[in-house]
């Protein structure tokens, strides 16, 4: 099983970085696979640890892929890396092994700790919807824009019939992100119909 989460990792020096991520675990033992490069894979193998972040503040998925990536965090006590401040649990990860695969190598992880940081409130759909179209923004250049199109469709609603202020501000930034990449995408097709003629 995948889980949806995001991985707080730090460079040497401190800063942090903050990236959403399906990872794999099971017992102790989570995998992180990043596509490269990836700067959460070059701070994992710099700095030996990670923090995976469970939570259902969706605006940081929508946030994370529309350029939006400076969210609080907060120390933790088990790995010298941070965590967000705003989460419902996570765990603190110390690197174990990577399986070089040069596309996407496998970062095999031990939980030191696993912490629960407030109480979760129940499931709603809009955090689900937000959580795919950020996927889907993630894709847009390689998804036809039909799909985009009828997914985007689909997940809207979700939005329009459960989502609070939080996701309705999330799906706001992803839409404004699909507007903006189909616009670049026509004007480009426009200079170069013009260039041809």
């Amino acid at each position: 099983m995948i889980h949806e989460t995001v991985v707080t990792t730090v460079t040497p020096d401190g800063t942090p970085h903050i990236a959403p991520m399906g990872v794999r675990h099971e017992g102790d033992t989570f995998v992180l696979m990043p596509f490269l490069p990836s700067a959460t894979y070059d701070n994992v193998v710099l700095t030996g640890c990670a923090v995976v972040n469970f939570t259902t503040d969706v605006r940081v998925f929508a946030g994370c892929v529309t350029g939006r990536r400076a969210w609080p965090t907060v120390p933790v006590h088990k790995v010298p890396c941070v965590r967000l401040d705003d989460t419902l649990a996570h765990a603190e990860l110390r690197l174990v092994s990577i399986n070089g695969d040069p596309q996407r190598p496998a970062l095999v992880m031990q939980c030191i700790a696993l912490c629960t940081d407030a109480p979760f409130t129940g499931f709603n759909r809009a955090q689900a919807a937000v959580i795919e179209g950020a996927v889907l923004v993630s894709r847009l250049a390689m998804l036809p824009h039909e799909k985009i199109e009828s997914e985007i469709a689909y997940l809207s609603i979700a939005i329009g019939k459960t989502a609070g202020p939080r996701e309705q501000q999330a799906w706001q930034w992803l839409m404004e992100a699909v507007n903006v990449f189909y616009a670049r995408s026509a004007a480009a097709a426009r200079v170069s119909t013009e260039e041809a003629l």
